[in-house]
């Protein structure tokens, strides 16, 4: 199981939101490159970038830090988030060595562009689905839709995605621990891996994922903990590692 650590962009700097609420927002750095730096230097294998003005902007506005950190560290996969709206975009960051787009609130409204995409760049794209209640949110969490998570990460399999981001927007970014049953529902549900984020606290999240790894897990997203220290993040690494 990989350990991810996440990277949020807003106005240039390093920060983390709380349930998504770009106004109730924590300031980490003001070098992001320097951040990345930090996290693969503690071993970590990808790395989650968000465009957090890009997600509301529907645009990317963060590209320049972006590719900044690719180039910085181009053995390390970068995945990216935020404002994904066009293949336009989606082929702008692959050709900056972005190995991996996340589709979130057009793969909602618009299923038929995931499918399009992932027939175009296979092996590059995956879905993020943020839900709370089982119902997926769009906007930036703004808005909950009608959709049920399970029914659309099916959907999006039948696709072609590589992955699914599943993050219980309840809990990130609060530090109340992660949702281990509903992520594992999920991936049992599916054959595509899911990748957890949303809530990781400390170490005994880590723990609690890793035993249910196996149902089709294969990482976890963590923010706030690696910040503000609870979570050490080589030593949570190495344990995630051991989980197959």
């Amino acid at each position: 199981m990989l350990l991810i650590p996440a990277i949020d962009l807003k106005e240039g700097k390093c920060v983390r939101l709380r349930q998504g609420r770009m106004e109730d927002d924590t300031v980490f750095s003001d070098d992001p490159v320097a951040v990345a730096g930090r996290w693969v230097e503690a071993g970590a294998k990808r790395i989650h970038l968000v465009d957090l003005d890009g997600a509301f902007a529907g645009k990317p506005v963060n590209a320049d830090i972006i590719k900044a950190i690719v180039t910085a560290y181009p053995h390390v996969p970068v995945q990216i988030g935020g404002g994904i709206r066009d293949e336009e975009t989606i082929q702008g960051y692959l050709d900056a060595g972005v190995e991996y787009v996340i589709i979130g609130t057009k793969a909602v409204n618009e299923p038929h562009f995931v499918s399009n995409m992932a027939l175009e760049y296979p092996r590059h794209i995956i879905v993020g689905l943020d839900a709370k209640d089982g119902k997926v949110a769009i906007d930036g969490w703004s808005k909950l839709s009608k959709h049920d998570v399970i029914d659309l990460a099916k959907h999006f399999e039948a696709d072609g995605v590589e992955a699914i981001i599943y993050t219980d927007i309840s809990r990130d970014g609060m530090m109340q621990g992660v949702n281990v049953e509903a992520t594992a529902r999920l991936a049992r549900a599916i054959t595509i891996p899911v990748i957890a984020s949303g809530g990781i606290t400390n170490i005994n999240d880590i723990h609690a994922l890793g035993k249910v790894a196996h149902e089709g897990i294969m990482g976890a997203i963590t923010g706030r903990a690696i910040y503000e220290g609870t979570l050490d993040f080589a030593e949570a690494e190495k344990l995630a590692e051991s989980f197959q």
